[in-house]
């Protein structure tokens, strides 16, 4: 006779193993990955605080500072097109952990410049090694998430980089303020928990599940490559081809330009605004850094929420998310314009806009994976990035010499309206 239980149950205990062992490795690829990003932007978003100590010491004026900005960001976007590839060629752990050593090195090398060469070529080389970190990332996230839970996934992840806004704000008042230290030690200090991140990544996550001998995600072609046939994924020139072949790429790249511009116009500029030279001895109705603080809390919660809402209320009809919250966008950054400097309105004010601001990335990354499907959606990733900050390096320089020549900070807010306006119209365009 034989053992029907002993036959039939090996298949169901195997297969039974091989999930407890997928979801375990999943969530720790999620966790991993994200927590890795938490510490990312301590590499990049610091600047803002150093421009005033900068100014002072090497008297630089705030139009030769964007231009600094300007070439960390463009160099964030060639390393972009470049480096989601490579992610998709060589995976995320290498290229994220390489990234956060290599701009570890260039933080340094920024915090010894004496004169605006030596800032612009530093700090341009750490754009490009930053690069290294959200693309392969993604990619990373798309081998071991599919379809369904994208909305969560992206919004966890980006949300994530969101809180890395907020200790990158964090970390420099502490450096200047508790510390007591010049604006050198911020490119010194703040990038020691992006080192950290990048090792306890690289130790704790697996690059795909079929390393593991596990299959991953069913949906593993967008709906968009079954129509156009299958793509050797395995040659960068292939890879790119089907990427750029793709018109919605250039749609979405439109609207997420625009969107990305608002958000460094804040995050570069907010500070300038709200610590001036003088801050410490401002008198105001609440202390400064509490309000600017304000900005990427709001961002980081505000991308913990679109790419969800967009699954949850728009039946991840994405593009329905962003115009929400652009436009939303658009009418907060106008009423900060009329907000008294160092009134209670402006934690207010600055969560909120941050919030709307910065909401939309996690869908607009959640839509990589979506049109181009797993395979190539480092690539995708990596070129809509390289859009994203080529417009958002356009802004730095011009909002600068807006500010050298009116002499007034404020005009960041009408500034930034008009980009979400530009981001929502563009966003029509992508309708999926």
């Amino acid at each position: 006779m034989v053992d029907t239980g002993q036959v039939i149950g090996r298949p169901f205990a195997a297969t039974s193993d091989a999930d407890a062992t997928y979801n375990r490795y999943k969530w720790a690829a999620l966790l991993g990955v994200s927590f890795c990003y938490l510490f990312y932007y301590t590499g990049r978003q610091t600047f803002g605080f150093a421009i005033p100590g900068i100014q002072k010491e090497l008297g630089l004026s705030k139009e030769m500072l964007g231009w600094v900005s300007a070439a960390m960001l463009w160099a964030y976007a060639v390393g972009q097109s470049i480096n989601g590839n490579l992610g998709d060629k060589w995976g995320g752990r290498a290229m994220m952990l390489t990234g956060a050593v290599l701009s570890f090195a260039a933080n340094w090398t920024t915090s010894f410049a004496t004169g605006f060469i030596g800032l612009l070529l530093a700090w341009g080389l750490n754009g490009y090694f930053q690069a290294m970190g959200f693309a392969p990332g993604s990619r990373l996230l798309s081998n071991w998430w599919g379809h369904k839970n994208r909305g969560f996934v992206y919004s966890f992840y980006v949300g994530m980089s969101g809180f890395s806004s907020v200790l990158a704000y964090f970390l420099p008042i502490i450096i200047l303020g508790s510390l007591g230290l010049d604006w050198r030690w911020i490119f010194r200090l703040s990038v020691l928990l992006m080192l950290f991140g990048a090792i306890v990544m690289y130790l704790t996550v697996r690059e795909r599940p079929e390393d593991l001998g596990l299959a991953g995600p069913a949906d593993e072609k967008s709906p968009d490559q079954a129509e156009s046939g299958p793509v050797d994924t395995e040659a960068s020139a292939s890879r790119y081809r089907a990427v750029l072949s793709n018109w919605r790429l250039y749609a979405t790249g439109l609207s997420v330009g625009f969107q990305n511009a608002a958000r460094y116009a804040l995050l570069v500029w907010i500070p300038v605004h709200f610590l001036g030279p003088n801050w410490k001895s401002a008198s105001t109705v609440i202390d400064p850094t509490w309000i600017t603080v304000a900005l990427p809390i709001g961002m980081a919660l505000g991308a913990s929420t679109n790419s969800w809402i967009s699954d949850i209320v728009f039946q991840s009809r994405r593009y329905l998310a962003i115009i929400t919250y652009m436009v939303l966008a658009a009418i907060i950054a106008i009423a900060m314009g009329f907000v008294p400097h160092g009134s209670l309105l402006g934690i207010a004010g600055l969560f909120l806009c941050g919030f709307f601001v910065f909401g939309p990335a996690s869908s607009f990354w959640a839509l990589c994976p979506d049109i181009f499907g797993r395979r190539l959606s480092g690539t995708a990733t990596g070129l809509l990035n390289f859009i994203s900050y080529a417009c958002a390096g356009l802004g730095e320089p011009l909002i600068g010499r807006f500010m050298d020549h009116t002499g007034d900070t404020s005009i960041i807010f009408p500034v930034v309206a008009a980009l979400c306006v530009g981001s929502a119209f563009s966003a029509l365009l992508i309708r999926r």
